[in-house]
């Protein structure tokens, strides 16, 4: 799941989230989670001044952004002095799939 403004949102990209009309979750959402966006709804959205949806995977990648390689080759490093360590290399395995998941990967 990534959060993303809204001007970068795409056809085909799927809702994470339920998006409201304001940050607050207190109302009834205007477009519910697994919603696939579409040109009309990305402009209806921004009429309604919506500034970021949550979607599906990780689509946009920022400037800057650490890869999925680069940030397990990092996550790696952390652990390297640790490996010995049973309850570490679960924790180790615990990050990984959080990483891939939050990338938008399924995990091993």
């Amino acid at each position: 799941m990534q959060k993303i403004p809204l001007n970068l949102a795409a056809p085909e990209m799927i809702l994470a989230r339920d998006v409201f009309r304001s940050e607050s979750p207190a109302g009834i959402p205007v477009c519910g989670k697994g919603t696939v966006l579409n040109e009309n709804l990305i402009y209806r959205l921004k009429q309604m001044s919506i500034q970021s949806i949550y979607v599906e995977g990780h689509p946009v990648t920022f400037e800057g952004e650490a890869s999925l390689e680069e940030q397990l080759q990092d996550l790696e490093k952390r652990f390297s002095k640790t490996l010995d360590n049973r309850r570490n290399l679960l924790l180790l395995d615990i990050y990984r799939q959080q990483i891939r998941c939050a990338m938008g990967e399924q995990g091993e």
